[in-house]
């Protein structure tokens, strides 16, 4: 996960106590080189967690993150629409290798008209109404902080301790 929403649902699973390991590009989670207002986003939403550095596009990382998979109970992602499908890492291909598995996607936009635009939080602000509830009449206003990444980050984190109790029952995830 990166920027706010999968980072904010894995920490509040690593807050809880569970073992995050949070997988950065090469060069390092972009947000680790916020300066100003953004340079808290790394610390705060990356808390209480591990991190490797893995080139998901090389066949050396790629044998790594498998191995990081094999002994996960979740995945949680972030990523545009299509990416971890074109890395061979979507669910379809991941549920059948690792059936145990819980697998949660973070999208802004569902499928349907907007499902392959950007997010960002702002932007869902002004397009769900919040904006304009926030600010003076007639004069929209995005609410302080990214509220609809933290909340979709909470209700992931909710809906991975579902779907863990769940597979306690059933045997998959």
């Amino acid at each position: 996960g990166h920027t706010v929403m999968g980072p904010s649902s894995s920490m509040v699973l690593a807050d809880l106590g569970a073992d995050v390991i949070k997988v950065e590009p090469p060069e390092g989670d972009r947000t680790r080189a916020n300066v100003g207002f953004g340079s808290a986003l790394f610390p705060v939403f990356n808390r209480n967690k591990r991190s490797i550095s893995i080139d998901l596009k090389s066949e050396a990382g790629r044998a790594v993150i498998g191995k990081v998979i094999a002994g996960a109970d979740a995945l949680i992602e972030n990523f545009a629409p299509g990416t971890m499908d074109r890395l061979g890492l979507g669910y379809k291909d991941l549920s059948q290798a690792h059936s145990r598995l819980v697998y949660c996607s973070l999208k802004g936009f569902l499928s349907g008209p907007y499902e392959k635009r950007a997010a960002l939080d702002e932007i869902v602000q002004f397009m769900g109404g919040l904006a304009y509830m926030t600010g003076p009449s007639g004069s929209p206003l995005r609410a302080g902080s990214s509220v609809g990444d933290i909340m979709g980050g909470m209700f992931g984190a909710i809906g991975v301790l579902a779907a863990l109790r769940e597979r306690e029952r059933t045997g998959r995830g």
